[in-house]
């Protein structure tokens, strides 16, 4: 069989990044000198990025295969600018975000995302209480596990870390998806193998595996019971519309230290239990709560691109013959 490929990717200072653009994020830096200042707000300016972010979001969300109606406590790993946090709100979700890189997180912040925020190294495991997650998304982060950016690091010990901890703090029948950029199948493997040794049961899921372009990887994963791996989506191009955002004004009405880290925790089950039972939080698909999206699309992506609010905006919508 062909030797596994490990990147070691040097930690190039700031100015060096633009220059080597062309080459996968991994080789140029490590993820928390790569993803500065500059590359961060990318992620608030560059539409095509938020809206391919955001879609990838939204498939990731739809593989968890959440009980529907349902407030649940994610945890996103990677979450970076808050671009997947947001979908995990707009789908009436609670949820902790973890990202190694202190600028992307700055523009979360910036942003007032409604998640809870970590910063934290996902190849040091992740220590969360047994059981606390429904479920785990992540979006193009899962291949920074196959660096080597320090010579303390052992991939296969740091993917194992890994595994080992989240597995631990799922909910029994749970699911986690990571959707990922492997280089050689060599390292989807290796990962995937990783993941099974940890105790996940599950495998990869692929959209559309004859498009250069469209193909996307999901490592779905089951936490405890097994379950069916969902299928892939097939044909040559992203055809469908997979942005998932309905006409809102037609939308049906509806019902670091540990110290530290337990208050947070605390915190956000005690919000997640409030929500739809009188809570702040409004009701998923109800007025307040499309009220509270659609505001969050101005400030992600401008007045003009939303609609405006009208007194039709979360009315239910006659059934028609």
């Amino acid at each position: 069989p062909a030797p596994l490929s490990f990147n070691c990717a040097p930690a190039l200072p700031s100015r060096c990044i633009d220059s080597a653009m062309s080459s996968r994020p991994e080789h140029v830096a490590p993820p928390e000198v790569f993803y500065n200042d500059i590359e961060a707000k990318k992620y608030t300016s560059n539409t095509h990025i938020m809206e391919v972010q955001s879609k990838l979001s939204r498939r990731c969300l739809e593989l968890l295969n959440l009980p529907e109606g349902q407030s649940c406590f994610l945890l996103d790993i990677g979450c970076g600018s808050g671009l997947s946090g947001e979908e995990l709100s707009d789908a009436g979700h609670v949820w902790i975000g973890l990202d190694i890189s202190k600028d992307m997180l700055n523009v979360a912040r910036e942003k007032e995302v409604e998640g809870e925020l970590l910063l934290h190294d996902m190849g040091e495991g992740v220590c969360f209480r047994p059981g606390m997650f429904d479920g785990c998304i992540s979006v193009s982060a899962l291949q920074w596990l196959c660096n080597a950016d320090k010579r303390s690091h052992d991939p296969r010990k740091r993917m194992t870390r890994f595994f080992t901890t989240l597995y631990s703090c799922m909910a029994n029948g749970s699911r986690a998806v990571f959707q990922f950029y492997p280089e050689t199948p060599e390292q989807m493997h290796l990962i995937t193998k990783q993941a099974l040794k940890a105790g996940f049961s599950g495998g990869v899921v692929i959209d559309y595996p004859n498009s250069t372009r469209a193909k996307k990887i999901y490592l779905t994963l089951f936490a405890g019971r097994p379950g069916e791996l969902p299928q892939g989506k097939t044909g040559e191009s992203e055809s469908e519309d997979e942005d998932g955002d309905d006409d809102d004004d037609d939308e049906e009405g509806g019902a670091k230290r540990p110290q530290q880290q337990h208050a947070t925790y605390a915190a956000a089950e005690k919000h997640r239990h409030s929500a739809g039972k009188g809570g702040h939080r409004p009701a998923v698909k109800s007025r307040d709560w499309i009220l509270a999206k659609k505001e969050r699309r101005r400030r992600q992506f401008g007045e003009m691109e939303v609609r405006a609010d009208t007194k039709y905006t979360g009315r239910r919508r006659k059934n028609r013959p």
